[in-house]
């Protein structure tokens, strides 16, 4: 796959290892724009995340047929790859976080959210890594609270920039040209 003219992104067959059935909820179409709306979750279990964790929203992007998920390399972990994620801002509900850190980390806006986890997954933040984190952010997280989204692409893989919304993409295109190669399935 070609991303802004380099294939920096893997697509990956995803593995789902556990002992319950496999989440389904009603498909839910969120529009980004001016005026984002999203439908309420039909879920209830655990509203709010613990209080001394930060709230975040995590984001498995999958292809059409949902066979493959999206996941981009770090540039300030080498050699480990991660699914979109980001904070939940003040008075933000985590569908509409989940949107826009979608469009932010990836640029996509044509995708629907196919389930939502029915509870917040939290974990504990390193000592080293809290510490640094909690500094930066004048906070006192103990961790991160993740409400996590599966999305299906509904548009082209072109639709995905590693640009973003910020300078992140920018520089580990920049870092990794040397690198990369074109696709050699879509080359002649």
């Amino acid at each position: 796959m070609t991303v802004a003219g380099a294939s920096c992104l893997i697509l990956t067959t995803p593995t789902i290892a556990s002992s319950s059935a496999l989440l389904r909820l009603p498909r839910v179409t969120c529009r980004p724009g001016p005026a984002l709306s999203c439908p309420a979750s039909p879920l209830t279990s655990m509203d709010v995340p613990p209080e001394v964790y930060r709230a975040n929203v995590g984001i498995c992007l999958a292809d059409p047929s949902l066979t493959k998920i999206f996941s981009a390399s770090r540039i300030d972990i080498p050699s480990t790859w991660q699914m979109p994620q980001g904070g939940i801002d003040a008075g933000e509900e985590p569908r509409a976080a989940a949107v826009r850190e979608l469009r932010e980390e990836t640029g996509v806006t044509s995708a629907d959210i196919v389930a939502e986890a029915p509870n917040w997954l939290t974990y504990d933040f390193p000592a080293d890594v809290r510490d640094k984190l909690n500094a930066r952010w004048g906070t006192n997280w103990k961790g991160q609270a993740q409400k996590w989204f599966l999305f299906r692409l509904t548009g082209t893989d072109d639709e995905i920039n590693l640009m973003g919304d910020g300078p992140v993409y920018g520089e580990t295109l920049k870092h990794f040209a040397p690198y990369l190669q074109s696709d050699p399935t879509t080359s002649s």
